[in-house]
């Protein structure tokens, strides 16, 4: 009776083994995919164009949503400049660079292609950004267009942008 008790004795200890290796392998084997890993303090949401198009502030109660250099911030505090029929609501629901840099709300504007600027309106673009955006608007995340290639493959030179001087807790 004492060898079959020793015999039965290890088996359960060698199943726990692989038992917890088939637990940790479906997560082992799915790490290297991932490759892109943004910083754990600062979820990072992509945004595609139609994604963001939903968040142009024609819709009540969802949040205003628009992009400047790939970078999307929420709006919705300026309501009187970006929702339905106000001043800016043109820029809404999309990446806006364009329009930012020349100051402009002409529909060919309204676009995240800076090709052609001239210095001066690339200084402006990075004032506005960095002095209005930054300043006064929550990020809420980035376009496609920056966290991604051509090809659909993550940027690895993606850093998402800081906002030291503001405090999320302002916002709620």
């Amino acid at each position: 009776a004492m060898a079959g008790a020793a015999a039965r004795g290890p088996r359960p200890c060698l199943l726990l083994p692989s038992l917890l290796l088939l637990l940790l392998l479906p997560a082992a084997s799915a790490e290297p995919e991932l490759r892109f890993k943004p910083p754990a303090e600062a979820p990072v949401r992509l945004f595609t164009e139609p994604e963001l198009a939903r968040y142009d502030g024609h819709q009540e109660g969802q949040p205003i949503y628009l992009a400047v250099k790939g970078v999307v911030f929420d709006v919705t505090s300026g309501k009187e400049f970006y929702g339905k029929g106000a001043p800016y609501n043109a820029l809404a629901g999309k990446d806006s660079t364009r329009g930012v840099a020349k100051m402009s709300l002409d529909p060919a504007d309204l676009t995240h292609d800076t090709t052609g600027l001239t210095e001066e309106e690339l200084k402006s673009l990075d004032d506005i950004f960095n002095n209005v955006y930054k300043a006064k608007y929550p990020i809420v995340g980035y376009t496609s267009r920056r966290i991604l290639n051509e090809d659909g493959s993550p940027n690895l030179d993606f850093k998402p942008e800081d906002q030291p001087h503001f405090s999320i807790k302002d916002e709620f």
